[in-house]
């Protein structure tokens, strides 16, 4: 299917719909410089772009009808106006980024619709924010399920729960989609790849062959660390919990933001990320009991980049901080890619 790629990041959705046979055909940011990455890892010059959503009129986006059958994008959870419930729901998200994908779908009117977004929307503002959603679709004939899926669940090793929202348009034949999930459904088929060495050579004089951050399975550690006796030496980190402290060890990854905090709590991922933050939080326990925090290549592999990818993002100019932002905003390919391949199934119908 072609699809519109809105709040396009650094292509989490592209990539992952691409794998799954689906061809883009333009895209929107605004932040220039994920459009910087953007545009220096995929082939956009035959795209249609816009930077600023607000600004795409209605009859630009009516251009598109008959010719784009899927629209996707991660978009930020923003509370909506309870007031002049009369003129309808779609009125009641003016001036909200949801309510420019609603405009989008309007005046398109794509066979599907697939989002993004936190585990908090479910029960933000009480639950009103996601009933207004999922009411605007039904508003504009769309019939709507969700699912909350885990990265750690798709071959990748982070601890990541995000909405997963898919809009048929309604009379257009199909089945659902996520109803592919079951509650014990193994959907891990992937092998996870090295994210890195746990020892770096450069900063710490170790051997970079003597484990890895995270296990091949993405749940626990690899503890190829060459200690005898087989006794794996332990690192206490300060959390707000009765006991006071976790315990690390070899391959762990620990959040380095605000050591000193009396309120942080759930700090150290046992052998697996925490969700990647926009910031350079990560870091891993190395083999030789250091901490080292994450490179933005590692967390680009956390979220299923090619290294390729980076390569090109890094080769344009971009910082250390710009790639962790990036990293952070960004949606996991992984996923992306397996929702992408029941689309097409069920558009094959």
């Amino acid at each position: 299917m072609k699809f519109l790629d809105l709040f396009s990041g650094i292509g989490g959705f592209r990539l992952g719909l691409q794998r799954a046979g689906h061809t883009p055909v333009g895209y929107v940011e605004i932040d220039k410089f994920a459009r910087q990455s953007y545009q220096a890892m995929y082939d956009t010059s035959s795209e249609w772009t816009a930077e600023d959503i607000f600004k795409v009129t209605d009859e630009q986006w009516s251009e598109f009808n008959g010719k784009v059958e899927l629209i996707a994008g991660g978009f930020p959870c923003q509370s909506f106006s309870i007031a002049g419930k009369r003129e309808g729901f779609l009125n009641q998200t003016k001036g909200t980024l949801f309510f420019e994908v609603a405009r989008a779908v309007k005046q398109i009117k794509p066979r599907f619709v697939f989002l993004e977004n936190v585990k908090g929307l479910l029960n933000h503002d009480g639950g009103n924010t996601f009933r207004t959603i999922l009411n605007t679709f039904d508003e504009l004939g769309y019939d709507v399920e969700w699912r909350l899926l885990n990265s750690k669940d798709f071959g990748v090793p982070q601890n990541r729960e995000r909405v997963y929202i898919i809009g048929h348009l309604r009379g257009d034949g199909g089945r659902e989609v996520l109803s592919i999930f079951g509650e014990d459904d193994d959907v891990n088929s992937t092998i996870i790849k090295q994210i890195g060495n746990i020892s770096d050579k450069d900063n710490f004089g170790g051997n970079p062959q003597t484990g890895r951050v995270y296990g091949i399975n993405g749940l626990s550690p690899t503890l190829n660390t060459m200690q005898g006796g087989g006794r794996e030496p332990k690192v206490m980190v300060k959390e707000a919990t009765r006991k006071g402290y976790d315990i690390a060890i070899v391959g762990d990854s620990i959040n380095v933001s605000q050591p000193n905090s009396k309120t942080r709590r759930g700090r150290v991922g046992h052998g697996i990320a925490n969700t990647l933050l926009t910031g350079p939080e990560q870091a891993v326990l190395t083999s030789e009991y250091r901490i080292r925090k994450l490179t933005p290549r590692e967390c680009w592999r956390l979220q299923a980049f090619p290294d390729e990818l980076f390569d090109k993002a890094q080769e344009a100019g971009l910082s250390d901080s710009q790639l962790y932002k990036q990293a952070g905003n960004s949606v996991t390919v992984n996923v992306i890619e397996y929702i992408g391949h029941l689309l097409e199934a069920t558009h094959e119908i």
